[in-house]
């Protein structure tokens, strides 16, 4: 079983990937290849997110700044760069940074108001108590241009980490799940973003893959 900080430990190296897309509303199915690297945010990396004036989603977040100062390294993160080829021939060439901050951070003790969970993000937390919840921030968005704050989960007898974003126009779910330490299997499901204070419920996408980390 991966701790937090172990399951960031793992993902770092080359991977790649081969995923099947398939676009629950057009009845359409589509494949792609993608190479990725990924490695351990560095201090800077860390404080350059946490600093970021182009995001209103992180400076609103009620960080504790000096505790998140003091115990920076148990707050992981990675750096992300990858090429991805459609089978239509297109290509897709992005970087990005991601740290995860858990709610041991905040600086108050009730939740913060975040938009209702999908169905496909739910996850109980309790009795078990294992689970490890907060906000993963990135200073790239996928399917937007800029910083952004979202939600996450970890669980650590399943090795799992799950991701939830809310874009202006659509939620994006993205579970990542170790299952050996050179494979994991990904799967992604993106929904409409509803009106305010509604739960998503209409499914656009549903993407999944097995990624193989290569032997450097």
């Amino acid at each position: 079983m991966l701790n937090f900080q172990d399951f960031f430990t793992t993902c770092t190296g080359l991977w790649t990937t081969e995923r099947t897309y398939h676009s629950t509303l057009r009845g359409e199915v589509e494949r792609s290849y993608t190479e990725f690297r990924v490695d351990s945010l560095t201090t800077a990396d860390k404080q350059q997110i946490l600093s970021s004036q182009s995001s209103a989603a992180i400076q609103a977040l009620p960080l504790d700044t000096v505790k998140l100062a003091d115990e920076e390294t148990l707050c992981p993160g990675f750096a992300i760069a990858f090429d991805t080829r459609s089978e239509k021939g297109e290509q897709v060439s992005m970087s990005l940074k991601a740290l995860f901050v858990p709610d041991h951070y905040l600086t108050i003790t009730q939740p913060v108001a975040t938009p209702p969970l999908p169905i496909a993000a739910q996850v109980v937390a309790e009795p078990l108590g294992e689970a490890i919840q907060g906000f993963y921030l990135r200073d790239e968005g996928y399917s937007e241009v800029g910083a952004i704050a979202g939600r996450f989960t970890y669980q650590p007898t399943r090795q799992t980490l799950e991701m939830t974003t809310y874009y202006r126009r659509s939620v994006a779910v993205d579970q990542m799940r170790i299952i050996a330490p050179d494979l994991r299997l990904r799967t992604i499901v993106t929904y409409q973003r509803p009106e305010a204070n509604e739960p998503p419920t209409i499914i656009d996408l549903v993407g999944f893959g097995v990624e193989r980390k290569q032997v450097a």
